[in-house]
């Protein structure tokens, strides 16, 4: 965790697990819901990633990430098939072995014995769990998820992920939550670039991007700040919205 000023910045990384995301034949679902999930509770996504279904690129990934973010959540790659290798991947990157889970072996055990599903060896390897890691229940699926130290290790399905996000809830602690302002102006970004860079940089602690668009038949330019702390916030956001005006912008500000 971080400091900036006043406020304290918890940070999160996302990992994408699976070649059918790079080679385009699923569209992800994830990453916009876990960001958002983790922003309302004062976690901010600082990075994303997506790696293949690689042992060795998957752990050197985790490693990373787990080293640089105060959480890592990572999606796919849980599941019965011969290509669902995150389990061991996440257990390469710790240094520890991976075996069948007593508790999660019970749960699958239980629900296929509920359902009338054959657990089959494949299906057992839903239990397979790295030593150390604490449970995430599922509660669509049953076939659980795990925590290791800051990683968590969740399905691939967004419906499951979304249920999982939930029961972690308790384990997250968040920070300072961003806030963030938008001012919108109908002059284009080359008209504001230089002076909006000098904002910036007498700002550091507030984020400013310029996002053209194009509305009622005019072009302008969405000018979006976010920061945790209030204070730089709304002094850099009146700083811009003098800019706006001084260049004809007609700027007028919306949600927040």
């Amino acid at each position: 965790m971080s400091e900036t000023g006043s406020a304290r910045l918890v940070t999160a990384a996302v990992l994408l697990i699976g070649d059918e995301i790079l080679s385009g034949r699923t569209k992800d679902a994830n990453l916009n819901f876990i960001a958002t999930y983790l922003g309302d509770i004062g976690i901010q996504v600082r990075e994303a990633r997506v790696v293949i279904d690689d042992q060795d690129k998957i752990a050197e990934a985790v490693n990373a990430l787990r080293n640089a973010y105060d959480y890592v959540f990572t999606t796919g790659g849980i599941g019965p098939t011969h290509d669902d290798i995150t389990a061991d991947s996440v257990a390469h990157a710790f240094g520890v072995s991976i075996d069948k889970h007593p508790e999660a072996m019970d749960i699958l055990t239980r629900h296929y014995e509920e359902t009338g599903g054959e657990f089959t060896e494949a299906r057992q390897r839903m239990a397979r769990i790295p030593d150390g890691a604490t449970l995430i229940p599922n509660s669509v699926s049953k076939a659980p998820g795990f925590q290791l130290e800051n990683v968590f290790v969740m399905a691939g399905i967004p419906i499951i992920v979304q249920v999982m996000m939930d029961a972690l809830a308790d384990r997250l602690e968040g920070g300072a939550r961003m806030i963030s302002k938008t001012i919108d102006c109908f002059v284009g970004e080359s008209a504001v670039a230089d002076e909006l860079g000098a904002i910036q940089e007498r700002y550091p602690t507030v984020g400013i991007g310029s996002y053209p668009f194009f509305r009622d038949k005019q072009y302008g330019t969405s000018l979006v700040l976010r920061s945790v702390e209030s204070d730089q916030l709304e002094e850099a956001l009146k700083a811009t919205f003098d800019l706006a005006t001084s260049v004809g912008g007609k700027p007028v500000e919306r949600g927040s």
